[in-house]
């Protein structure tokens, strides 16, 4: 078999997930089925069944699919008028595939008309596809997919419409390949943000409070304070100024801005008995934009750079809502900086090396790319501003990418509302790509509120406005940390810094003082004093994932020292505690 391209790849995913559906049609002649995709590493397909499936189904559709593979049926393309696909589809019982004929019949008085659909049949199977597709389905490896789960979809994604099943596969070139991935998926269970979170007394939900409203405990609230604190004190640097703005906000503000039309129903809308008519901001820009606009400015106070971590609410799906990747309430880490057109440039250096500095302290920085995120010049119509503005952040943006080296990809259509962005696209431990930081021109919004400044000719004019966020959100970043460090975070970030484990009863009230020594010094440190066993507590300290474990007994009584044990190391190093305190921080310092 030819050896497959990243585009192929595609291919052969898009055409597996049509020897799936011939399958399942096999094993239910009465199924329904919807869509069928291909995505990253795999695909699935969308199904209404006469049962629910179980897990022990999928390996029976694999030999049903191994079957057809085998059976090399050609995949067969051919041109069918509307009339004709739907007198088919309606005679085969499927009246998913009629919808969206119906639909894309419609679709024909407002869009490029198109006289004839496209249909692909591979033995019995016939689906309306644009493809394209393999030569046939022998060039499937037929030892390199696996079916991987069962799970519920409504069809086109509406709450409103009928439960669908959805099962999903992955697909490679090669058993190899398939082999290499699965080992990462069973990695990437181990570090489950939702598992480690409860393991590490994180975070929990609550029915009560409801879902996607994460409450963060003592040890999940250090992590995001100690996060806070790291990114403020890099953006003092580069002259940013705390602001804090309430949560609530009348509509007006956000119609704007434009958010209220970008959001819609995704806001929440607060109302009072006493007739009050709010909404909870979706973002912080807004509110910041009337700090400025709070008095007279001048060119000579330009920059203004405003920071801010504070929550925003954002009424999500109920099924696309799970642990920390999509919540309702976010902190949002959050900046803006107003500026002079002639300040912008320097300004997003700034930024772009505030990003540098924090992602290089975690160890990020090395294994990341840029993205150049431009607008749909095909919809003009989905953005605000002027063309001649857009033109003139796209074209700024570029010559940053390449005054700065960081051969930013351009990728249309992914500009935000207001203007282009730079984001950066971070891998963690096991090659999961996530977005985070972001920084974005925006020549629009200063306009819309009618901020101005004084010039030097005495005139007043816009100052330009960019957004950055360097964490984006707390929550999605945690997912990030949690799952790159498997939850052994670096010393500087760990909610519990140190632990300290008497011998036994007797030697407490001298771990007690040690304790209160590291505090002291500002050293997050725990006593583990339980009744159970020495080497119990050492056990639980360990799946604590805790940097440093500190036993003390008679001898470090007598000689003011500890037993220091570091993570992932049996061997035990005794150091007097002063001498210890000295060293951790100065590895905190160095956030080694």
């Amino acid at each position: 078999m030819q050896k497959t391209t990243p585009n192929n790849l595609d291919i052969l995913r898009h055409s597996t997930s049509h020897v799936m559906a011939a399958a399942v049609l096999e094993m239910f002649p009465e199924a329904k089925f919807a869509i069928g995709p291909s995505i990253e590493n795999g695909f699935y397909y969308d199904f209404d069944l006469p049962r629910t499936l179980i897990p022990e189904d999928l390996e029976i559709l694999e030999e049903k699919m191994r079957d057809i593979i085998k059976a090399n049926h050609p995949f067969e393309r051919a041109e069918i008028s509307f009339a004709d696909a739907l007198a088919d589809f309606k005679k085969a019982n499927q009246p998913y595939k009629v919808e969206l004929i119906k639909d894309l019949e419609k679709s024909q008085e407002t869009n490029k008309p198109i006289n004839q659909l496209t249909i692909y049949k591979s033995g019995h199977f016939v689906d309306l596809c644009s493809g394209p597709h393999l030569d046939s389905t022998g060039e499937i490896p037929a030892d390199a997919f696996k079916l991987t789960k069962i799970s519920g979809a409504y069809w086109r994604g509406d709450e409103k419409n009928k439960m669908l099943q959805r099962i999903y596969g992955v697909a490679f070139e090669s058993k190899n390949d398939l082999k290499e991935y699965l080992k990462m998926l069973e990695e990437a269970e181990k570090r489950d943000h939702r598992k480690l979170g409860k393991e590490l007394d994180l975070f929990c939900f609550s029915d009560l409070v409801g879902p996607g409203l994460p409450l963060f405990t003592p040890k999940g609230t250090t992590l995001i304070d100690t996060l806070k604190k790291e990114v403020e004190s890099i953006c003092r640097k580069y002259g940013f100024e705390k602001v804090s703005a309430p949560s609530l906000a009348k509509p007006e503000l956000f119609e704007i801005s434009g958010h209220a039309k970008k959001f819609g129903d995704e806001l929440f809308h607060v109302t009072s008995g006493k007739k009050h008519e709010f909404v909870l901001k979706p973002v912080q820009c807004p509110h910041q934009t009337q700090i400025y606009a709070s008095k007279t400015r001048s060119y000579r106070d330009l920059p203004i750079r405003y920071m801010e971590s504070d929550k925003q609410y954002r009424a999500e799906k109920t099924g696309e809502v799970g642990g920390l990747s999509r919540v309702y309430a976010i902190t949002v880490e959050d900046g803006h900086s107003f500026c002079r057109v002639d300040q912008v440039k320097d300004e997003i250096k700034n930024m772009v090396n505030i990003i540098k500095d924090l992602y290089s302290s975690i160890g990020l920085w090395d294994n990341h790319w840029v993205s150049l995120s431009v607008r749909d010049y095909a919809h003009p119509e989905k953005y605000i501003g002027e063309t001649s503005d857009w033109d003139t952040c796209e074209k700024m943006l570029q010559e940053i990418s390449d005054e700065m080296n960081l051969e930013a990809k351009k990728c249309e259509g992914e500009a935000a509302l207001y203007g282009p962005k730079l984001d950066f696209m971070f891998k963690d431990a096991i090659g999961k790509e996530i977005q985070i930081p972001t920084v974005q021109v925006d020549f629009a919004t200063p306009k819309r509120f009618g901020l101005e400044y004084i010039n030097e000719k005495g005139e007043k004019v816009p100052p330009v406005m960019v957004h950055r966020a360097i964490l984006g959100s707390y929550e999605r970043f945690l997912v990030l940390l949690i799952e790159h460090f498997a939850g052994a975070f670096p010393l500087w970030l760990s909610p519990v810094q140190v632990a300290i484990l008497p011998v036994s009863e007797k030697f407490e009230k001298y771990a007690k003082d040690v304790e209160t020594q590291f505090i002291a010094s500002g050293i997050r440190a725990e006593l583990h004093n339980q009744s159970e066993s020495l080497g119990k507590r050492i056990r639980e300290a360990e799946k604590q994932k805790i940097p440093y474990m500190l036993v003390v007994g008679e001898k470090e009584e007598a000689d003011n020292s500890v037993a220091v044990r570091s993570r992932g190391d049996k061997n035990q190093e005794v150091i007097a505690v002063e001498k210890f305190i000295e060293k951790i921080l100065g590895e905190i310092k160095e956030k080694k």
